[in-house]
């Protein structure tokens, strides 16, 4: 019933790609006059025989000429029918993914701290920020900063999600020194692109003004190939802003030093909004090598159809076989005998549509995918199938991550066999034989003993507690698949934290805290300048903006973090006293540490800022 069904509806949705084709089928009513006038003047019986002696003379001929005649139309009308492109399917249309760079240059002076656009300018353009990465369709992205000088946040990637990491640390305070330089922002984009081998690119500067250097330097990039489009932050009544100096100034947006700018760097001007129109009308989120497409796709909700008419190659080609038999009958019964005799196709081996090694990579990649989502087990059956060096050794990172260490030893060993020099098969087989040793003399030993059995406990759950074993001890032979190191540095931070109690009592270490919290105040008060009322807003606007991405970033990892949580929750349940009491005083520790994001791109940029004055830049 359900394959009537299926019928029913491919009929009614059968059509042609190209009906227009259908003409050439007229072309057989004139060669069947021509074939019979030919046929005639060729017969010489009929000029010297009476036309009622001519079936005695001539048996079954015409009947031979008929049908051979008919095998040629036939033939000739499956090939026009299949290149109308018959069509009863639907696929998805494939993403236009462009390949185009771009390098974001953001404006860090003192003057994106003005509130003409609420709560600030700088958390608009973070904000602003913030849906180009994630609405951007393809293509590698950088992140550039600039204030006195220029400096590099994030190089070219097209991990977008790693860049958006540092938005919430980017504020005037992380700039060493004030200015307004967007020539040495465009100069230090176009090396960027010029390092990386791009011949073409987009820059993206973010400012509220531009002045006559960074035309210069944008006249400079266009001649090298790359375009400077400009997106303007901030009102036309403007606002006023405290500078680093501790004075009030005023600023407000020239868009008209904006616009000269992106005129002579090739490239686009428009003014923040609301919604995503601006970088729209920038062309920085989709590619506009593809208008044709992109309506095509939309007329079509994504989706193409599929050509059926190679199906109707397959007799075209038999009939064109048995045009070169004279005994056409011969000829169908040997295809009919061999035919019972083919070998049934292996996956393995290839198929009708692919090769042996386009099956292999396409289990590969769907092991990788299963692998990256955390489904290890979905990963270890997509491995099996794939018998080379590189599959045998992600087999044995998949079995690993379960616990299966015999055989992820036995998967390695096959890799190996294969490829003796594979590196990092060789040092994941050793960090999977130690966590098996482990785990054999853990079970030896029991929870009844302290000290060494402990330890070893410890160890072998933050190697062995959900399947990590290789996280710890691996810094660059992790599976290949699953590259993460993030969750290195936490394996490590268990392990540290396990085997190295706290040697300070609670108290102790919460009257140290109070010290190094009066200590760092002094020193905050010697270094920085006094904050203001429109520092505090300001400050106070960050922390409302970062509590909001908190929320978007823990919405998106929702996942990922209730299978986390439950492989916390089976770890913590099987802990003895003594680990709980350990794992509490690091955390303890872990929370006593200040949350400052920028002080790393601080850091940074005032070490390069000191390099430069070294070097007379």
């Amino acid at each position: 019933m359900n394959a009537l069904t299926e019928l029913a509806g491919g009929l009614q949705s059968l059509h042609l790609l190209r009906p227009n084709l259908l003409w050439a089928l007229l072309a057989i009513v004139p060669a069947a006059v021509l074939w019979q006038l030919r046929r005639r003047a060729a017969d010489v019986w009929r000029q010297s025989v009476d036309a009622h002696l001519l079936p005695t003379l001539l048996v079954s001929g015409s009947r031979r000429g008929w049908l051979g005649f008919v095998l040629a139309a036939l033939a000739y009308a499956l090939a026009v029918l299949a290149m109308t492109g018959p069509s009863w399917r639907q696929t998805e249309r494939p993403v236009y993914h462009s390949s185009m760079p771009l390098v974001v240059a953001l404006d860090l002076s003192s003057s994106i701290t003005a509130n003409d656009l609420p709560p600030s300018r700088l958390l608009q353009a973070r904000a602003k920020l913030a849906t180009l990465l994630r609405k951007r369709a393809g293509g590698e992205v950088a992140l550039l900063v600039y204030a006195g000088e220029s400096f590099t946040v994030a190089p070219l990637t097209e991990d977008t999600a790693n860049v958006a990491l540092f938005l919430d640390a980017l504020s005037p305070s992380v700039m060493p020194v004030d200015g307004k330089r967007a020539d040495a922002a465009i100069d230090a984009a176009t090396q960027l692109l010029l390092q990386a081998g791009f011949k073409q690119g987009d820059i993206l500067l973010v400012s509220d003004s531009a002045d006559r250097a960074a035309g210069s330097s944008a006249r400079l990039a266009r001649s090298r190939g790359f375009s400077v489009s400009a997106l303007g932050v901030g009102s036309t009544r403007g606002a006023a802003y405290r500078t680093t100096t501790g004075e009030i100034a005023q600023t407000k947006l020239d868009e008209g030093s904006l616009r000269d700018l992106a005129g002579q760097g090739g490239g686009r001007y428009a003014r923040i909004t609301a919604d995503d129109a601006d970088l729209r009308a920038l062309g920085v989120l989709d590619p506009a090598q593809q208008p044709l497409a992109d309506e095509a796709a939309e007329s079509t909700g994504g989706k193409t159809w599929l050509d059926e008419g190679y199906w109707l190659l397959l007799p075209v080609m038999l009939l064109a076989l048995l045009a070169f038999r004279r005994r056409t009958v011969v000829a169908v019964l040997a295809l009919v005998c061999v035919l019972p005799l083919a070998q049934p196709a292996h996956a393995a081996d290839g198929t009708l549509w692919q090769r042996a090694d386009q099956v292999q990579q396409q289990r590969l990649d769907a092991g990788v995918q299963a692998y990256r989502k955390g489904d290890f087990a979905a990963a270890q059956k997509a491995f099996e199938n794939v018998p080379t060096d590189e599959g045998l050794y992600n087999l044995g990172n998949a079995l690993a991550r379960q616990g299966q260490y015999d055989q992820a030893i036995a998967a390695y060993d096959r890799a190996l066999k294969q490829h003796p020099d594979q590196p990092d098969a060789i040092a994941n087989r050793a960090a999977v034989e130690a966590a098996r040793k482990r785990q054999q003399q853990n079970n030896k030993d029991g929870k009844g003993k302290d000290g060494k059995g402990q330890s070893g406990d410890q160890k072998q759950s933050g190697q062995n507690g959900s399947g990590q074993n290789q996280s710890g001890q691996n810094k660059q032979n992790d599976p290949k698949p699953g590259q993460d190191g993030q969750g290195k540095q936490d394996a490590q931070g268990k392990q540290d934290g396990k085997d190295q109690p706290p040697t300070q009592a609670p108290q102790d270490a919460a009257s140290q805290n109070q010290q190094s919290k009066n200590g760092q105040g002094e020193q905050s008060k010697q270094d920085a300048a006094p904050q203001s009322a429109d520092a505090k807003a300001q400050q106070q606007a960050d922390a409302a903006q970062r509590q909001k991405m908190q929320q978007a970033m823990a919405q998106a990892g929702d996942k990922s973090a209730d299978a986390n949580g439950k492989q916390a929750a089976a770890a913590t349940a099987n802990e003895t006293p003594e680990q709980r009491e350990q794992r509490q005083a690091v955390d303890a520790w872990l929370r006593r540490v200040p949350d400052d994001p920028g002080s790393l791109l601080r850091t940074k940029f005032r070490l390069e800022h000191e390099r430069r004055q070294r070097d007379g830049r």
